[in-house]
């Protein structure tokens, strides 16, 4: 049995992606490329976003902090603290709004 904070993650990934350029930071807290099911925190700084992307798999995406959109084909769908988003089986991006953070799940065929 693994027990973290995923609360203190986001809040030391998201003093961290405010140090870098691309105003981003994530870590991996559970998964990997060895197992079908991954989960990541993601921080992202106001204003900062993940470009347009193919979905590998399955994903969802669970606010933890802040407020983000994602977007695919020209429909947005906002997230804000507590929220759950499926991410849709196309190319997409996510935008933060405002300083944010996220745990994005992915179950990889």
């Amino acid at each position: 049995m693994e027990k973290s904070s995923l609360t203190a993650l986001a809040r030391e990934l998201l003093g961290g992606a405010k140090t870098k350029n691309s105003g981003r930071s994530s870590r991996t807290v559970y998964g990997g490329h060895e197992r079908v099911l991954r989960q990541t925190v993601v921080a992202l700084t106001a204003g900062s976003r993940l470009d347009e992307h193919d979905n590998p798999g399955e994903a969802t995406i669970q606010v933890l902090s802040g407020r983000i959109a994602l977007v695919s084909g020209g429909v947005t769908w906002e997230g804000s603290p507590g929220d759950h988003l499926v991410v849709p089986m196309a190319r997409h991006s996510v935008d933060a709004l405002e300083d944010s953070t996220f745990l994005l799940t992915v179950a990889k065929p």
